[in-house]
This record gives structure tokens, C-alpha cells and sequence, in this order.
């Protein structure tokens, strides 16, 4: 009797299959078949498939079985190259990693606010080249572009509703405007989206998880990966933990509710915060015209080395931040949950410790399972990585998220 074959050996199985080599490789023909139900043939086809586009390759190492030796299989790192920029409010970050998830570059250059829209495509196109051309990349091995920043983001269109700095250019295509001049597929995302992307990617976490990632920059965001894929919403704008509303009847927010947990516990607020308390910013060397981003910086140091007023800043941001973890743990049955962006990039471990404590105490299914809570490896850079990630997964494992072309070399 014929083997029935499973349900996901429809347009999925690639990137089923991608994903069990990224995860758990080395890994042979015979344990993908048993991982996935899918029958022998099909593995053999979708893997062969895989070889011919240089998207995994045989190690040339074998496991002795009794029987026929059997070979095994990991992603190839040199199969595409996948490049993202994080849009700052005056910084610009480019990172490019291989198909595995390693940097390979990274440039930060600053970003003064554009006259006009053509001036935004300018700049992102011109540290793109400076980067691709810097690392000797040949334009048919890089799988894409992706820009990311803070949400809103229209993803269809290619384009940001409320980036900081450049709100006068809302209606500006962005994704058309660069793939026109750089002839590369280009994307157009939230950081937070990208971080949890990245993260998963990054650190192969299996698909079986269900993967978070709590984001802190100027904002506060989030994204959930489930079985591989970014959990998207309707506009592909879920995720926003940060206009939850934790005051009621609290400070109107710029998203036009009130009350919400980025107005009291992201770095802008707390260094508001700061600059209100008596000689505290003096104190700190503080100026007025710091950047928020580095005035935070300054704070969270502060707090880690021990100065009392900044360590009630911090721990109180961090005691609001695990409320949100919870709502993010308790909605999504979370298994691992980690934090990056540039906000915890200087005092993640306080932030690290709190929602660590809380989600043991109070996570609705604490007494079944841990929700296992980690600091990312590179917090600053997770978005711009996370950008180079949906493109490397968009090309070699369609199925996850936005298609890209295949410019594999």
C-alpha cells in the first residue's frame, strides 16, 4: 500500500526541509524522512533540488548505520549573501550576513535628515554599494536588501508610516525606489519583525519552538516565530507590545491610544524621566543635546554600576517590560523568549533577571514548562541582521515570508 504523504509536502516542504538542516544539521536523507513524514522520494527530490541551487551541501562525513553509510547534509554559508539597514533616528546601520546567519560586514554611519525623498534613496543606496563592494561581493550572490525601522510599516507597498525623521515621506515607495536603482530585491519591515527573524535564524532554533522576541529601541516591539514563520497579522504589523496600554487613562500616545508601555518604560521616557530629578543628568554628564539613544546609554551604565536613583529608573522600565513579557508568553504558549535592540544593548541583564523572575512566578503555564529567557548575543545590531535574515529566508526557504529572487551564485 502507498505511503500517504504528510500535508506539508505541498509548497512548504522546502522550507520545511530547510529549516531541519539549519537547526539540526548535519542531518542525513533518512532523519529528514523520519522528521518530517515525508516518503523517501520526495526528500530525495526536494534535497537534491537544494544541491543544485548550492543551498546545502553533503559534508562528505557519513554515519555508519549497519547498512549503507549515510551522508550527511548542512546549510552552505557561501549560498547567498543577505543584507540589512536599520533606519535610526540619525544613524544608519548596514550589516551583511552569509546564509547561516554569520556578519561577514557592518558599517554604522550617521544619517542626517533628508531635504527630499530622493535623498533618503541616495543614502541607503550608496551605503549599500559601500558595503557590498567593500566586502568583494558579487552582485549575483546577494539575496536581497532589507530596510527596516519602526513600525507602522506598509510591507505590501515597501514603504514606513511614522519613521522617525522622515514623516514628511510617508507616501514615498521606498522598496521600489531602491530595488529600481540597485537591481537587487529589496524588503521593507519592522525591526522588531526583523529582530525575531534574526534571532531564530541566527541562533538555528529548531521550528518546533515557539520563538518571541521582545524588542526595545526608541520603541517597544515584538515578534512571535511559529513553525519557521514570522507570525505577520493582517498588515503585517503584529507584535506591537509597546502601545499596550499599561495606565489607564494615562499619557496620550503618538498611536493615538493612551496610556501605553513605551510612553512610560521605553529609553525616551526614562531619560525624560531622568533629565526631570534634580542634578541627577549633572550628575551623569547627561547634556541637554544627547541623543536619547546615548543619554540611555549613560542611564543604564549608571544603574549597572551601582548609582541608586538610575537603578530605580532601569528597574522600574524593567518591571513594566515583564508585564509584557508575560502578555507575550501567555498568549503564545512561548518556549523561548529573547531581548534585543539597542535598549537593552548596556543593561539587558537587569531586564534579563526580572522577566526571568516573573514568568517563573506568574506565567500562566509555569508548572508545565519554563519559558526559557535569553539576552541576544549583538542587541544593537539584531535588526539590521534580523533585515539580512528575511531576505536569506525569503530566497532559500520560500514559504516563511516575502518571496524574494533567487541570485544565488
Amino acid at each position: 500500500m502507498a505511503r500517504r504523504e504528510s500535508a506539508v509536502a505541498g509548497p512548504g516542504s522546502r522550507a520545511l526541509v530547510v529549516d531541519l538542516i539549519r537547526s539540526a544539521g548535519p542531518i542525513s536523507r533518512v532523519e529528514l524522512v523520519e522528521a518530517t513524514g515525508l516518503t523517501q522520494p520526495t526528500i530525495s527530490n526536494i534535497v537534491r533540488r537544494l544541491i543544485d541551487d548550492g543551498v546545502v551541501r553533503e559534508t562528505g562525513a557519513t554515519v555508519a548505520t549497519g547498512g549503507k553509510p549515510r551522508t550527511l547534509l548542512v546549510i552552505n554559508s557561501r549560498s547567498a549573501y543577505g543584507v540589512g539597514i536599520r533606519v535610526g533616528a540619525d544613524t544608519l546601520t548596514c550589516v551583511v550576513t552569509d546564509t547561516r546567519g554569520g556578519t561577514i560586514g557592518r558599517e554604522l554611519v550617521s544619517a542626517p535628515p533628508a531635504e527630499k525623498p530622493e535623498d533618503v534613496v541616495a543614502q541607503l543606496a550608496s551605503l549599500y554599494r559601500d558595503v557590498t563592494q567593500g566586502l568583494g561581493l558579487s552582485p549575483q550572490s546577494v539575496a536581497g536588501l532589507a530596510v527596516v525601522g519602526p513600525g507602522p510599516v506598509d510591507v505590501a507597498r515597501g514603504r514606513f508610516l511614522a519613521l522617525p525623521g522622515l514623516e514628511r515621506w510617508a507616501d514615498l515607495e521606498l522598496g521600489q525606489a531602491l530595488t529600481a536603482q540597485l537591481g537587487v530585491p529589496v524588503l521593507v519591515d519592522s525591526d522588531a519583525a526583523a529582530a525575531a527573524v534574526g534571532e531564530f535564524w541566527g541562533r538555528q532554533v529548531s521550528r518546533e519552538r515557539t520563538f518571541g522576541c521582545l524588542y526595545m529601541n526608541s520603541g517597544i516591539g515584538s515578534g512571535v516565530v511559529l513553525d519557521g514563520a514570522l507570525h505577520r497579522g493582517a498588515s503585517s504589523n503584529a507584535g506591537e507590545i509597546g502601545h499596550v496600554s499599561v495606565v489607564r487613562d494615562g499619557a496620550r500616545c503618538r498611536c493615538g491610544s493612551r496610556g501605553c508601555l513605551e510612553l512610560y518604560a521605553a529609553p525616551a521616557a526614562l531619560v525624560d524621566r531622568a533629565r526631570a530629578i534634580p542634578n541627577l543628568a549633572n550628575r551623569l554628564k547627561i547634556r541637554p543635546d544627547d541623543p536619547d539613544a546615548r543619554a540611555f546609554d549613560v542611564l543604564a551604565r549608571a544603574a549597572i554600576y551601582g548609582d541608586g536613583q538610575a537603578r530605580a529608573l532601569v528597574d522600574e522600565s524593567a518591571l513594566l517590560l515583564a508585564d509584557g513579557a508575560m502578555t507575550l508568553a501567555n498568549l503564545w504558549d512561548l518556549d523561548t523568549l529573547v531581548l534585543a535592540g539597542p535598549g537593552f544593548a548596556v543593561a539587558g541583564s537587569l531586564y534579563v533577571s526580572e522577566i526571568r523572575r516573573r514568568l517563573a512566578e506568574r506565567a500562566f503555564s509555569r508548572k508545565i514548562h519554563v519559558v526559557q529567557v535569553d539576552l541576544s548575543s549583538n542587541p544593537r545590531d539584531s535588526a539590521a541582521i534580523g533585515g539580512a535574515a528575511l531576505v536569506l529566508q525569503g530566497s532559500v526557504a520560500p514559504g516563511h515570508g516575502p518571496q524574494v529572487a533567487a541570485t544565488h551564485a
